[in-house]
């Protein structure tokens, strides 16, 4: 029967959740049972989507993508898809009324990493995460207000601000990788080659202001979500600090990380704050 299938299905997303990134899985642990599993299957869906740009360099990427985009614009019409990943997916599109232009705005994003290398405009960069992280926050926004649009109007600035640092901070992150592996240029207006601390400190800054908008709306999420938001938000806020204070040479070099014993820390402190409402 169909149920046991979409069980199956629900169980392959927090499987990708928990395999690919133990940050955003300790994270989605935080939030309550009643949307933890729709916040799995929105992972799933973009992380698959996400993998076959950045890592399956020995096949047609192309060809692939084209296949995995096929299948999503089936399995939201259909309401079922052999793909686990999709059929997880499909059903938290449908239950919490998520925009089929947040869909299509991902796609768009995940597509240009076939082709495009470098940004060059603000707008540019700003469309591609508008398309790669904004609207993922918005889909996350989706599930946590449970169909209140009072509520989504009022946070969605907000939750594409903190989807927007997330996304820079990842990039940061990441820039020896993008650069150097997959020859991606993110942010405009700055030579990788020679990147300075300038350059560097305005990123960040940049970060730090999506931050401060996106932590207002972390303070009025409905509780079901607020800590497991908020956790997510100390973590990458975490790295970003580190990124601060690490040399723009060593950051073009090296992947800066925080240590699980750090994350655990974090899970301690935050919950701490929760707790005593010091968010």
């Amino acid at each position: 029967m169909k149920t046991l299938f979409d069980s199956v299905s629900y169980d392959c997303s927090k499987i990708v959740t928990k395999s690919y990134s133990t940050s955003f899985s300790m994270a989605t642990k935080m939030l309550a049972n009643s949307i933890r599993q729709d916040i799995y299957n929105i992972y799933g869906f973009v992380r698959f989507a996400d993998e076959i740009v950045d890592s399956f360099h020995d096949y047609n990427k192309k060809e692939l993508f084209k296949r995995f985009e096929d299948d999503l614009e089936l399995a939201l019409r259909d309401k079922i898809s052999l793909n686990p990943i999709l059929n997880a997916f499909q059903h938290t599109y449908h239950k919490c009324n998520i925009n089929k232009h947040m869909v299509d705005a991902f796609m768009k994003s995940m597509r240009l990493d076939l082709s495009k290398y470098k940004y060059e405009t603000d707008q540019e960069y700003n469309d591609y995460i508008y398309g790669s992280a904004d609207v993922v926050g918005l889909m996350c926004l989706k599930v946590f207000v449970k169909g209140d649009d009072a509520q989504y109007q009022k946070l969605k600035n907000s939750a594409m601000s903190l989807g927007s640092a997330f996304q820079k901070v990842n990039f940061l992150r990441d820039l020896k990788a993008d650069h150097e592996l997959l020859d991606r240029t993110y942010f405009p207006n700055t030579d990788l080659n020679n990147l300075t601390e300038k350059d560097k400190l305005s990123i960040i800054q940049d970060i730090e202001n999506d931050f401060k908008e996106g932590l207002k709306g972390i303070k009025q999420l409905p509780i079901e979500a607020k800590f497991g938001v908020f956790m997510a938000y100390r973590y990458y806020n975490q790295l970003l600090k580190k990124l601060k204070k690490t040399p723009a040479l060593e950051i073009k070099n090296t992947r800066i990380r925080v240590p699980n014993y750090k994350k655990a820390e974090l899970l301690t402190r935050s919950y701490v704050k929760y707790q005593l409402n010091l968010l």
